[in-house]
C-alpha cells in the first residue's frame, strides 16, 4: 500500500518545468502591473506640470481626487519636470522604438489582425513582450514584411513613417531634452505616431 502510495504521489507532483512555465507567466503579469504603475505615475506629472487640473486627471486616470493630488504634492516636492517635447520627430530610441510600435498596430489594425506583426502587437500590449534590440529588430522585419506584402492596402504615409523610424533606429541620437523615463517615452511616441497617421487615413 505504500508503494502505491508513494507512486499516486509521485505522479501527481509539479515537475520543476511545469511551475517554471506557471511562475514564469505571473511574474510578467506582475511586473507589467509594476510598469504600468509607475507609468501612471509620471503621466500624471506630465500633465500636472502641463497645467492639467487634478479633478481632469482624477477621471482620466479613474482614481480618485485625493490620490492624484497625494502624487502631484509628491511630484512638487522634488525636482521639476524639464519641458516635455511632444513633436513627431524626434530622435532618440525610445522615441523611435514607441513610434515603430504605433505603426505596427495601425497595420495589424488596417489588416484586421492579418498582419504578420499582430502577434508582436498583441504580446507588447499585453506585456508579454518588451522593445528590447532583439525584439525591436525583429518588429521592423515583420513590419518591413507587411509593408512589402501588403502594399496596395497600405496609405502611403505607412511606409514613409517607417523609413524615417528605420533610419532614425539605424542612426539614434543618446541625447534627449527630457528626464522621462524610456517607458513613458515609448508611450508617448506610440501614441502620437497613431494619431499622426489616423488623420491622414479614412475612417476605417
Amino acid at each position: 500500500m505504500t508503494g502505491d502510495g508513494d507512486t499516486l504521489h509521485n505522479s501527481e507532483a509539479l515537475t520543476e518545468e511545469q511551475a517554471r512555465r506557471m511562475l514564469a507567466g505571473m511574474n510578467e503579469v506582475i511586473r507589467a502591473g509594476e510598469e504600468m504603475r509607475k507609468l501612471r505615475t509620471e503621466m500624471i506629472k506630465l500633465l500636472s506640470s502641463l497645467g492639467w487640473t487634478q479633478d481632469r486627471i482624477a477621471q482620466l486616470t479613474d482614481m480618485s481626487q485625493p490620490a492624484v493630488s497625494k502624487q502631484v504634492a509628491r511630484y512638487r516636492s522634488g525636482d521639476p519636470l524639464p519641458p516635455m517635447g511632444l513633436a513627431l520627430d524626434q530622435h532618440d530610441t525610445p522615441w523611435l522604438e514607441g513610434r515603430l510600435w504605433g505603426l505596427a498596430e495601425e497595420i495589424s489594425e488596417t489588416l484586421d489582425g492579418a498582419a504578420r506583426c499582430t502577434r508582436y502587437v498583441n504580446a507588447l500590449a499585453r506585456g508579454k513582450k518588451r522593445l528590447t534590440p532583439q525584439n525591436v529588430d525583429e518588429l521592423r522585419r515583420l513590419v518591413e514584411e507587411d509593408l512589402r506584402l501588403h502594399r496596395a492596402a497600405m496609405p502611403a504615409g505607412y511606409r514613409d513613417a517607417y523609413d524615417r523610424i528605420s533610419r532614425g533606429l539605424d542612426r539614434p541620437s543618446k541625447v534627449t531634452t527630457t528626464a522621462a523615463s524610456a517607458s513613458m517615452r515609448r508611450t508617448l511616441a506610440y501614441q502620437i505616431q497613431r494619431d499622426h497617421l489616423q488623420r491622414d487615413v479614412p475612417a476605417r
